[in-house]
């Protein structure tokens, strides 16, 4: 039995969500950069960098339609895991925002792949 074919529906969502999760890193991470406590959120920033770029990246494969598009929506799952993961240590206003952000694109590219 094949692998049924995602909609395009499904991967419009995911691609939508995906852009969603990038800006959200993007904007906390600059926030976290304003935050008293900087140096202590060297690893969420990581993460937060991290995270947007594969959602980027997951954006463009999808969009090309990529063979490798379900494998690296896979991958972007998992950044965004960690990445919701590190956010959510922090109990500013930004970070637990930005895990929700997360979990849900990466929800989203559990289903694409």
């Amino acid at each position: 039995m094949g692998v049924l074919p995602v909609s395009s529906q499904a991967m419009d969502h995911c691609i939508e969500l995906c852009v969603k999760c990038a800006r959200a890193c993007a904007e906390c991470m600059v926030a976290c950069l304003g935050e008293q406590d900087v140096k202590a959120r060297a690893k969420c920033i990581q993460s937060l960098v991290d995270c947007a770029e594969i959602c980027f990246l997951a954006v463009q494969f999808m969009s090309r339609d990529s063979l490798h598009a379900k494998t690296l929506c896979k991958l972007c799952a998992e950044i965004c895991d960690a990445c919701a993961k590190e956010c959510g240590m922090h109990k500013d206003k930004h970070c637990p925002e930005c895990a929700r952000i997360c979990m849900e694109c990466a929800d989203a590219c559990r289903k694409m792949a």
